[in-house]
C-alpha cells in the first residue's frame, strides 16, 4: 500500500482525506491518505519516515517554511517561493506547486478577458501562487496585508476608490474558513458592485462570508472547491510520475529513515 497525506497545523476543516480516499476506493487503488497536524515543520523528516509517505500535500502555515527541509524543488515551486505538494522518491523529498494549476483553472472559469485590476488579500504561500498566475495573465494587482512591509497597501490604507477600481478581489487568507465562518476580510464591501468578481481560495464553507457580502452587492463570486480539486488531481499526477518537472537543488542530503 502507498501512503499519502496532508501536512498542516490545524486540519479540522480539510476535505482532502475524504477526497483522496474516495478516489482510491472508487478506482481500486491500493493507497491511503491521512491528515497530519504538525506544531512545528522541523518534525517533517520524522513524520515522513514513521508513516512511510510516498507523497504529501502542504497547507497553512507551512507552504513556505517547508522549503529548507526539501531536497529538491521543481521550477514552478522555486519561482513561486511556495510548495503545496511533495513527492518522496529514492529517499528524497521533492517540492512542487500544484496550487498554480488550480488557480489557473479558476481564473479561466472567472473569464478574465477584460483583464481587470486585482486586489490580493494576504501575503502567504497561496498569495504567492496567485501573484504568479496573475503575472502570467498580464493582470495588474496590488497585495493587501496587515503588515505594511509585506504588501503594497494595508487594510487601513485600502480606500473605497481603490476597491471600486480593482474589479477582481481574491482572498488568499484563511479568514472565514471553518470553524471561523462568521469572519470575513476587513474591507469595505460597500465599494463592491455588480462589475466585481470575488474569488475565495477557502473551500470550507463553500459560501464564505466574504463571498456572501460580495453577492449582496451584485458581484460574481467563486469559492475554492474547483481549485482544491484541480490541484489535488495535479498532485496525484505527480505522485504517479505523469509529469516530468525541471528540478533545482534545494538541499543536498537525502532523507535517511
Amino acid at each position: 500500500m502507498r501512503h499519502f497525506g496532508l501536512i498542516g497545523k490545524r486540519l479540522g476543516h480539510s476535505f482532502s482525506a475524504k477526497f483522496f480516499n474516495s478516489k482510491f476506493k472508487a478506482e481500486e487503488i491500493d493507497a491511503d491518505y491521512q491528515l497530519f497536524e504538525l506544531d512545528d515543520i522541523s518534525a517533517i523528516d520524522t513524520l515522513v519516515c514513521e508513516h512511510e509517505l510516498d507523497g504529501f500535500n502542504v497547507t497553512i502555515p507551512y507552504k513556505e517554511s517547508i522549503i529548507p527541509y526539501l531536497d529538491e524543488l521543481a521550477e514552478d515551486a522555486r519561482e513561486i517561493g511556495a510548495v503545496n505538494c511533495v513527492v518522496v522518491k529514492d529517499g528524497k523529498k521533492v517540492g512542487h506547486n500544484t496550487d498554480i494549476v488550480g488557480i489557473e483553472a479558476s481564473l479561466q472559469w472567472l473569464d478574465l478577458d477584460s483583464q481587470p485590476k486585482a486586489l490580493i488579500l494576504g501575503t502567504g504561500g497561496a498569495s504567492k501562487a496567485v501573484q504568479y498566475a496573475l503575472k502570467r495573465h498580464g493582470i495588474e494587482f496590488k497585495v493587501v496585508s496587515r503588515d505594511c512591509s509585506r504588501g503594497d497597501v494595508t487594510y487601513e490604507e485600502l480606500s473605497n476608490q481603490m476597491i471600486a477600481e480593482h474589479k477582481l478581489i481574491i482572498n488568499t487568507t484563511p479568514v472565514g474558513m471553518s470553524p471561523d465562518v462568521d469572519s470575513a476580510p476587513a474591507i469595505d464591501y460597500s465599494a463592491v458592485g455588480e462589475g466585481h468578481r470575488l474569488f475565495d481560495l477557502v473551500y470550507n464553507p463553500a459560501n464564505t462570508l466574504f463571498l456572501t457580502r460580495g453577492k449582496e452587492r451584485g458581484a460574481n463570486t467563486m469559492g475554492g472547491m474547483l481549485m482544491l480539486q484541480t490541484q489535488a488531481i495535479a498532485s496525484w499526477h505527480l505522485w504517479q510520475e505523469r509529469v516530468e518537472p525541471t528540478y533545482v537543488e534545494s538541499r543536498p542530503s537525502a532523507l535517511e529513515c
